[in-house]
């Protein structure tokens, strides 16, 4: 009857000691890798940078100032047979030149800025299927670009057909021919520039070499092209710069110019072929 004390034995009637709790499963933050949530991540990354908001303001600055600029500078600006509103307005659109280069900075950084600092190695590893990266870069640019330098181009035509009229010069308007062609045509044409530069910096990787080969491109090349005698240059007007400018600006030389919309199309063939090297590296080696 007496309990045995000190034997370290559990009496017969004690309940079981409870067993441990299972530990409780991780909680999942991230869904499955799609198209949607890639771009949304582009666009994060993109906003996060202070080159992108630098860029952007120097690109507003450039196409409408320089308008205004050329808008309020000289004899004013008077519509006849031989000065068509249209070219008027592709003077005014000067700022344009300068700001592909500001542009065309952004689109060669959107890829081989992550080359440079290695984050390359963790976007791929999230997005292993490599290409839904390129596209969503590509898409986010366009977003940004193309909304931008459209609002931009047409505040610089109405500023500087305020400023033209005001001086004493014509009346400038977007129904005269060729007008509204331009000022949206500047537009498209700075879109297709960042999606060369972003081409060219993830086929190249290297922003040195992006934007050296970007400059050469819509800068050197068609200086030294344009000084060669007349009767070897009429490969000119297929150049980038050259066949994207026949939609928003005057042509030098009037006699090798290709059509306002098929030289965009030749501009839109260079980011084409670009574009699809660039995916067959992304996909063929590796970061």
């Amino acid at each position: 009857m007496t309990a045995v004390m000190g034997t370290g034995l559990a009496p017969a009637h004690a309940a079981p000691a409870p067993a441990p709790a299972p530990a409780p499963a991780p909680a999942t933050v991230a869904g499955p890798v799609t198209q949607v949530r890639v771009i949304r991540a582009e666009w994060t990354k993109l906003r996060a940078l202070r080159s992108t908001r630098w860029c952007t303001l120097i690109t507003a600055v450039l196409i409408v100032g320089l308008g205004a600029l050329i808008a309020g500078s000289g004899t004013a600006y008077h519509v006849s047979a031989g000065n068509t509103a249209a070219a008027g307005i592709s003077t005014a659109l000067l700022g344009v030149l300068f700001a592909q280069l500001v542009l065309g900075v952004i689109g060669v950084l959107a890829f081989s800025g992550e080359y440079g600092t290695g984050m390359i190695r963790a976007t791929l590893a999230v997005v292993p299927a490599r290409l839904p990266v390129l596209w969503a870069k590509l898409i986010v640019l366009v977003g940004l670009v193309l909304p931008v330098t459209m609002v931009c181009a047409f505040v610089d035509f109405f500023a500087g057909a305020a400023i033209e009229s005001s001086r004493g010069g014509s009346v400038l308007s977007l129904t005269e021919p060729g007008v509204l062609r331009e000022v949206a045509g500047s537009s498209l044409y700075l879109t297709v520039v960042v999606i060369i530069g972003l081409a060219l910096g993830a086929l190249l990787r290297k922003t040195a070499a992006g934007l050296s080969v970007f400059a050469a491109v819509f800068f050197v090349i068609p200086i030294v092209v344009s000084a060669l005698p007349q009767n070897i240059r009429g490969f000119a007007s297929y150049l980038p710069s050259n066949a994207g400018g026949a939609l928003w600006g005057t042509p030098q030389d009037a006699a090798h110019v290709l059509s306002p919309w098929t030289g965009f199309a030749v501009l839109c063939g260079y980011a084409v072929v670009l574009t699809a090297l660039a995916a067959w590296r992304l996909r063929r080696r590796d970061a």
